[in-house]
């Protein structure tokens, strides 16, 4: 089985951020990175299946150079080869949208003929959770969403899927398929010393992004970072009727009730 893991090199959750001077996004100038934690699980995901019925990891990663990293991590871990989509204009990678993004991907995918790609639910950066079933699309593949659990069958797989209240849904699939990965599905592993030491010897195949291909239809205008604001209500009338308004705001507007 070829599985393939799309992987994302997101900012650390705990950088400290700043707005570029052209306002349109962040500074990435000096700044921490790390896998994007919901690729972290598909690529968990991925290894425990190879574990468990043989075949072929493959990580793959569209940006700069500093990528690079990110995709050796993956191979620490586990992987057994990645592909590097390298976009060597930082300014252009931030322009490009989810479809773009998803362009890049299937490129560099199809002739792969993978039976099963995984990608993360959503990235921590955009967060636009979109990516994965617009690969799917293009690549003219069934596709699942907040994929739980995976089972390889004779027919293809059967996952479990995470709906809304509590509940879940079981769905067999044909493959090849493409899924996206619930967060905390899995335990993470950590990379060995000597999976760092292998992955320095795996093969990493870069590729040119063909950007004049994949025009973006979503233009970002401009990024703000969040206000801090306090204020101060005092909430009047009986104890009893103060009591009611409150717990009032806690449904209504805090909605922590």
């Amino acid at each position: 089985m070829k599985i393939i893991v799309a992987i994302k090199q997101v900012p650390e959750r705990d950088a400290r951020i700043r707005i570029d001077a052209a306002g349109k996004w962040i500074d990435l100038q000096d700044i921490e990175v790390a896998l994007n934690e919901s690729d972290a699980y598909a690529l968990e995901e991925a290894l425990q299946l190879k574990e468990a019925q043989g075949g072929e990891v493959v990580a793959i990663s569209v940006g700069p150079e500093r990528a690079g990293q990110t995709i050796r991590e993956a191979l620490a871990k586990g992987a057994d080869r990645g592909i590097h989509v390298e976009v060597s204009d930082p300014d252009a990678l931030t322009n490009l949208d989810s479809l773009a993004i998803a362009r890049l991907l299937a490129s560099a995918i199809r002739d792969e003929q993978p039976d099963l790609v995984l990608t993360g639910l959503q990235s921590d950066d955009l967060g636009f959770g979109q990516t994965g079933v617009i690969l799917a699309e293009l690549l003219g593949i069934p596709h699942a969403t907040l994929i739980l659990k995976t089972e390889v069958t004779s027919t293809g797989i059967r996952v479990l899927r995470e709906l809304e209240d509590g509940w879940f849904q079981h769905i067999d699939m044909p493959t090849p398929a493409l899924l996206t990965i619930q967060s905390g599905t899995n335990k993470l592993r950590y990379a060995t010393l000597m999976g760092i030491k292998r992955a320095k010897m795996k093969e990493l195949r870069a590729v040119t992004a063909d950007l004049a291909s994949v025009a973006p239809v979503l233009v970002r205008d401009r990024v703000t970072l969040p206000s801090k604001q306090r204020t101060t209500e005092i909430l009047t009338g009986t104890p009893a009727e103060a009591a009611q308004k409150l717990v009032d705001k806690l449904q209504a507007e805090a909605r922590v009730l």
